[in-house]
């Protein structure tokens, strides 16, 4: 196989981030021949590992909200990096925070911190998805991170930020997540902040 050619059938598959499972079925051979040349052009600088399995092409590096939804599925962008997004946190946000029905992990990709936390499937909702940077990604509504992000809040896993800018958000919207996780808790610290 020609790196070139496999280059090109990558851009024109437009798969930005991508398996040994996808690269095989768009070059259509074998796993090994597939898991070879991954291994080989990798060590060679033509892809970059973002993790176990998940590669990318070194030249045409996705962002890190394309990363973010792809290194752990299912999952969808949240918590503070999606409040700093929507700015209603002050701060910069480094690392890159999402809501999965997954175990709760962390990845480092492209010298970027991944952290994935667990949420029950009843409150997996809230997210659409969003074209940035000629990508389609998903990413908590303003109101849903919110809510997240104060249930870890409310679990004692998050501290609240004090600068929260909550004015321009739909209060009943907020208060209609709240109330699908079922926590007279969490409700009480809502009410409070609105």
């Amino acid at each position: 196989m020609n790196p070139l050619e496999v280059q090109k059938k990558i851009i024109d598959n437009d798969l930005l981030i991508f398996t040994p499972l996808e690269f095989k079925r768009i070059l259509n051979v074998p796993s090994k021949m597939a898991y070879n040349f991954l291994k080989y052009y990798t060590k060679k600088g033509l892809f970059i590992r973002l993790k176990n399995s998940v590669y990318c092409l070194a030249f045409r590096t996705p962002s890190e909200f394309h990363i973010a939804n792809k290194l752990y599925q299912p999952s969808y962008i949240s918590f503070e990096y999606a409040l700093s997004y929507y700015h209603l946190i002050p701060e910069t946000v480094y690392t890159i925070t999402s809501a999965t029905t997954k175990p709760t992990r962390e990845f480092e990709a492209l010298n970027k911190v991944y952290r994935y936390y667990k949420i029950k499937k009843a409150v997996f909702l809230g997210y659409e998805p969003k074209k940035i940077e000629d990508v389609t990604i998903f990413i908590a509504e303003p109101e849903k991170a919110l809510v997240d992000y104060l249930y870890f809040v409310d679990l004692k896993k998050k501290i609240l930020n004090e600068r929260l800018v909550i004015k321009s958000l739909n209060k009943k919207k907020i208060i209609d997540y709240a109330e699908i996780f079922r926590r007279q808790s969490l409700m009480k610290l809502i009410k409070g902040l609105l």
